[in-house]
Order: structure tokens, then C-alpha cells, then sequence
């Protein structure tokens, strides 16, 4: 088993998730660098947060022409697993391996703090190890992360359990207090038809040790090491 981070110019988590991949998870971790274009050898890549290429234009707008992005298309449609994390997640739909897009938060100020999301579902390769229903505490930190998509897409989204991570209160429920950018629908994090691909606002990999406030992310890492273990 084999995992890899997509480093961007900017970049700035891209240490925090080799670090939860090699020290929590205890798995084989390598960066990749935005210009490769060889992937062969990885199980599963993950796209982490940070203001590459600056974010000047769009977030991810920049990094969705980086060479590598071919080939993680190329690894999403053989059946890889993709997990974008903030930024990451903006890559993702920028590049048309998750739908919808995201842009400046509601209330147009940065937001950096914990969130309570929900865990709608576990039947995916990332949450097959967590409860549905489960309210994890996870921080966010971003100034677009505000999920937006038209009617037909929510409601695919919904028909095809694709929304798998909802900002609510304590208590589980999606209330407009509890969400933190004015995300459509509460979303803070879909996946794609195949579920081999998900993309989320919230950092999990800030929140794999109680020192800093929650472990709460780590099932989601054990999550997808299972599934690659069990393949």
C-alpha cells in the first residue's frame, strides 16, 4: 500500500497530511510534485489544502492545468482513490472529477475554527469505518469555501447518496447557525458516482491528535487504508 501527496506551488498542508499518512495511518507515503505525471505505484493520492499557485485568480483554477491533474484524472478513471481536502477539494471540482464549484464564503470573511459535520452515509471507501450519523469535530480554514451548484446537480447529489459530510450543530442537525461559509445545503464534502473520489472543505488531517483538539479525522485516513487493504 502506497500513498501519495499532490504538492502545488503554495501548497502549505501538504506536510500535515504526509505526516498523518506516515505517523498515524503508518503507511508508505511520497509528495509528488505537480509536474509529474507518473502515478503508477500509488494506491491512493491525496490532494491537500494550501493557496496553490496563490489562489490569484480562482481557487484551484491554476492548479487544475498542472501536468499531474491529467494524470490524476487518468488514476480516478482507473479506479484510484482521490481525496482533496480544502483547496484540494476547489482543485477537484475545478478540474470536473467532482461537480459544482466553490467560491467566497457568505459572510466574505476568512474562517478558521472548529465545525461540526455529519457523516451522511458509510458506504463509501473513506467512511466505511465510521458510524452514519456520527457528528465529528473537524476545523476548517478558508475564505471560499462555499459549495455551490445548481438544482439538477443538488438533486443528483442527493438521489445517489453523494453528499457525505454535513456542517451541523451539536446535536447532528443542519442548521444555518452551524454552517460556517453558506454552503449549499449544509454540504462540506461530496464524492463522485463511483465513490472513489471525495472531496471536503473541513481539514480531518488537523484533527488526528487530541492535543490539537479533536482525533475525529482519523477514521476517515483508517477508513480508506481499509478499503485498500481489503481490495
Amino acid at each position: 500500500m502506497k500513498f501519495g501527496v499532490v504538492v502545488f506551488p503554495g501548497s502549505n498542508c501538504d506536510h500535515d497530511a504526509y505526516h498523518v499518512i506516515s505517523k498515524h495511518v503508518g503507511q508508505p507515503v511520497d509528495f509528488i510534485w505537480h509536474k509529474e505525471t507518473d502515478l503508477s505505484g500509488f494506491d491512493a493520492l491525496l490532494i491537500p489544502g494550501g493557496f496553490s499557485y496563490g489562489d490569484y485568480l480562482r481557487a484551484g483554477a491554476l492548479a487544475r492545468f498542472s501536468p499531474v491533474m491529467n494524470a490524476v484524472k487518468d488514476f480516478a478513471a482507473a479506479g484510484g482513490y482521490v481525496f482533496g481536502i480544502c483547496n484540494g477539494f476547489q482543485i477537484l471540482c475545478e478540474a470536473g472529477l467532482l461537480p459544482g464549484a466553490l467560491i467566497r464564503n457568505s459572510g466574505l470573511h476568512f474562517v478558521c475554527r472548529h465545525v461540526n459535520v455529519r457523516v451522511e452515509t458509510n458506504d463509501t471507501p473513506f467512511t466505511n469505518q465510521i458510524e452514519a450519523g456520527k457528528v465529528l469535530s473537524i476545523p476548517v480554514a478558508h475564505a471560499e469555501g462555499n459549495y455551490v451548484c445548481d438544482d439538477e446537480t443538488l438533486d443528483s447529489l442527493e438521489e445517489n447518496s453523494q453528499v457525505i459530510f454535513r456542517y451541523c450543530d451539536p446535536d447532528g442537525e443542519p442548521t444555518e447557525a452551524a454552517n460556517p461559509n453558506g454552503a449549499r445545503s449544509n454540504i462540506a464534502g461530496i464524492c463522485n458516482r463511483d465513490r472513489n473520489v471525495l472531496g471536503m472543505m473541513p481539514h480531518p488531517e488537523r484533527a488526528c491528535e487530541e492535543l490539537l483538539g479533536s482525533n475525529d479525522g482519523r477514521g476517515i485516513f483508517r477508513s480508506l487504508t481499509r478499503t485498500i487493504e481489503t481490495a
